[in-house]
């Protein structure tokens, strides 16, 4: 009774979510669409709010002169920051829905997608049929042709070599390539997952054996005169940056049952269940990774030290001190230092990455002329900026405390190199766990701070 009542309640859920899948074509429900309408008022909200923001810490600021009590200013900063980070989340998901609606979806059941050769749309729907009956020896072979007619495709078109080829064409305990449509839409997923996928480079590899060279001290010249002696000058030097690799990986599973149910969407399915476990997990190795088993993060490698950069050895991040022991800067000189630490030739694309809680902070700040630094977006899609500079948030960057690094300043995509290695994979188990089917999705995907002069580091200490 009870297994009968828990693959009722699986596919109740499956079936809420075919339903809210086909809501678009108004099958099931309407539902009110966002509207740049309604994006523009978030956008107003959001100002509103910071303009009293702005008013509140002035009070604020006044009372501290006057030596009296700021306890109702700091509830009344705390409500609003708490206001201003829904408004600019709900910003955000407009948008991110906005974008979706307005683009047809990835999975429009059978037939050709746009963007599909005849190939891919034949191993899509071969795959989908096997995954849903692997029994049938039939659907299996059918979808070990499609993958071999897609290769061959491929390597005709010069997409790809046959010896990096990444599917296995065997039975259900091995595994075949997921199709190209699901692949992409798991890593369009990633991108808003993780900021570092949009700020750093990204490169698609086909071996953990890769290394870019960085030229870390350039060609020297000297002037002459007509008859003078030209000397020797310096051979610029090179450095090997090699990323290391791991493998993301996910275990969604659904009962036997619920994949015979007519309502059921396996690719959204593998989509949405795989996407946080191995995009979260990603978005906090580009940071914190300690490179075993796992990308290298930007704040694992060697400690930062304060020398600049003619006189620190590559592969070190220089940071700036904050001027607190145990807090974020109460002026905006540091801030100003920590930017212009940074050459100019990377300020140009620099933007800055830390917690909510640093930013929220950071919306404190003024300059010498008493000019709030932090900069609501008015744009549409738009981050929020300081100083002139994009902010990016991200929660796997450490707390605000004594000797942390809470905050980075760089041109990101000069200073981190994320490599992907070809091809995600899945693997069908049926027979591990009875009643019960098993998808093993993974992903192998190094990372490696690229150039050390690129990034920049706060450190809180005094």
């Amino acid at each position: 009774m009870q297994k009968k009542t828990t693959v009722l309640a699986i596919m109740a859920a499956h079936m809420l979510a075919f339903t809210n899948n086909t809501a678009a074509f108004g099958v099931y429900e309407k539902r009110e669409e966002p509207t740049l309408g309604s994006i523009s008022e978030a956008i107003t909200g959001i100002n509103t709010a910071f303009e009293e923001y702005k008013k509140t810490n002035d009070a604020r600021i006044e009372a501290i002169k006057k030596g009296e009590s700021t306890a109702d200013l700091d509830a009344k900063l705390a409500k609003i920051d708490k206001d201003l980070n829904a408004m600019q989340e709900m910003k955000s998901k407009l948008e991110a829905v906005e974008t979706k609606l307005s683009r047809q979806s990835t999975f429009t059941g059978s037939g050709r997608q746009d963007g599909e050769m005849k190939e891919e749309t034949e191993y899509r729907e071969a795959f989908f049929d096997w995954v849903r009956d692997p029994k049938d020896h039939a659907k299996q072979k059918k979808a070990q042709e499609a993958a071999k007619g897609l290769q061959t495709k491929r390597v005709e078109m010069g997409l790809e070599k046959r010896e990096t080829h990444t599917s296995t064409l065997t039975g259900s305990a091995g595994g075949l390539a997921l199709p190209k449509v699901v692949e992409q839409q798991i890593l369009r997923v990633g991108v808003d997952a993780s900021p570092m996928r949009q700020l750093a480079t990204v490169r698609t590899v086909g071996t953990t054996a890769y290394s870019e060279l960085i030229d870390i001290g350039g060609a020297n010249f000297q002037w002459v005169g007509e008859e003078d002696t030209r000397d020797k000058t310096d051979t610029p030097s090179l450095h090997p940056v090699e990323p290391t690799f791991g493998m993301g990986s996910a275990k969604p599973q659904a009962s036997e049952e619920s994949l015979d149910d007519l309502f059921f969407n396996v690719e959204s399915w593998l989509v949405d269940s795989a996407r946080e476990a191995i995009m979260e997990g990603e978005a906090a190795a580009f940071i914190n990774g300690n490179g075993t088993k796992k990308p290298t993060g930007f704040l694992a490698g060697t400690a930062p030290v304060a020398t600049d950069d003619d006189t620190r050895a590559f592969g070190t991040l220089q940071f700036i001190t904050s001027g607190q022991a145990a807090a974020l800067p109460t002026d905006f000189d540091p801030y100003l230092e920590l930017t212009y630490a940074l050459r100019k030739r990377y300020r140009a694309n620099a933007s800055w990455l830390g917690s909510k809680a640093v930013f929220e902070s950071m919306r404190k700040v003024k300059n010498a002329d008493g000019d709030y630094m932090w900069q609501p977006t008015t744009a549409a899609g738009q981050p929020d900026r300081f100083a002139g500079y994009t902010v990016y948030e991200d929660e796997n960057m450490p707390d605000v405390a004594a000797n942390a690094l809470p905050l980075a300043f760089g041109d990101f995509k000069q200073g981190y190199l994320i490599t992907d290695l070809v091809g995600l994979r899945v693997t069908r188990d049926e027979i591990t766990e009875p009643g019960w089917v098993k998808f093993y999705v993974r992903k192998r995907v190094g990372g490696i701070v690229r150039n050390t002069q690129a990034i920049k580091l706060l450190k809180i200490a005094a």
